[in-house]
């Protein structure tokens, strides 16, 4: 570089140091506008994620969540069913399609699978039934028909009021595959077309059965025992429960870009944490930091 000595500017014109310095201010005050301008905002981004509507609620605290920490993605959120789910993700209607229980081989080409929580289904009464457990085989019986009155499985001399979801229903389709045994659902039991209404209706027919996802329990119902383990997160995670399933997110092909990022922030420490808060359980072993948390040995700490 070449430096300019003070001999050779007391002999430069003053109109010619006036130009130099005005240069050295426009150039020092772009370098200093580049520096201070805000970053470029990220491009928006929309994610659609149709499915079960057991999976639904989880995927609203997912997105609320994950919408906060990223301002720039919108995840639209909708709950018409696992089969609609499974369907929607297969041909590319949504980003992410949700499914409540295992795919059949006919669905799966084509359509990559994250299991993303676990979840059991609770058979549940009003509260003033007296019957506490039941067997898978009871329950069966009740559902195809077999049984009729709540005296034969120790109850009440009581006509059972049969209560199921609606075809393409996760919690229907899980509940037909690990408790039905191939054997078809009563042509009279009441359909009810969500979580919410299966509650709302067993809470109000003392004589009613019906099934939920275990995270929706409320306290208006009781949940039976089945084989005499009741259903609980700890009896999920062990095993020892007998009508349990998958919380799956589906997409067509390998998700790309935004798509895999949420799925991968669901799969982390922070989006497992909320699969926990939610009365789920998390698919783990998740890290954090240097800490690796594993929900087959200890669930993980709440959320700071």
């Amino acid at each position: 570089m070449y430096l300019i000595s003070i001999d050779e500017v007391k002999h430069m014109d003053s109109k010619y140091i006036i130009g130099i310095i005005a240069a050295i201010i426009v150039i020092g005050g772009i370098g200093a506008f580049i520096a201070l301008r805000p970053a470029p905002a990220e491009e928006p981004v929309s994610i659609s994620v149709v499915g079960s509507t057991s999976v639904h609620p989880l995927v609203e605290k997912l997105a609320e969540t994950y919408m906060q920490e990223n301002p720039h993605v919108r995840i639209d959120a909708h709950g018409p069913g696992s089969g609609e789910g499974i369907r929607a993700a297969r041909d590319g209607i949504a980003a992410i399609g949700t499914s409540s229980r295992e795919l059949e081989e006919e669905e799966k080409p084509g359509v990559s699978q994250f299991p993303v929580a676990k979840d059991g289904i609770a058979t549940v009464v009003h509260p003033e039934n007296p019957v506490s457990d039941m067997t898978k085989d009871q329950i069966r019986g009740i559902y195809i028909g077999e049984i009729t009155n709540w005296r034969e499985v120790g109850g009440p001399d009581e006509t059972i009021s049969v209560i199921t979801r609606e075809e393409g229903s996760g919690t229907r389709g899980a509940f037909e595959d690990i408790v039905m045994d191939d054997e078809a659902i009563m042509p009279g039991a009441i359909i009810q077309d969500s979580t919410g209404a299966v509650n709302m209706a067993v809470s109000a027919d003392p004589n009613a059965i019906g099934y939920v996802s275990l995270a929706y329990i409320t306290p208006e119902v009781k949940a039976l025992n089945v084989e005499g383990v009741a259903p609980s997160v700890e009896t999920i995670l062990d095993g020892t429960f007998p009508i349990r399933r998958p919380f799956l997110f589906l997409t067509k092909g390998e998700p790309t870009g935004a798509v895999k990022e949420f799925i991968d922030w669901v799969l982390s420490y922070e989006g497992q944490a909320i699969v926990k808060e939610e009365g789920l359980v998390p698919v783990g072993p998740v890290r954090r930091g240097a800490e690796i948390y594993d929900p087959e040995d200890d669930f993980l700490p709440p959320r700071r």
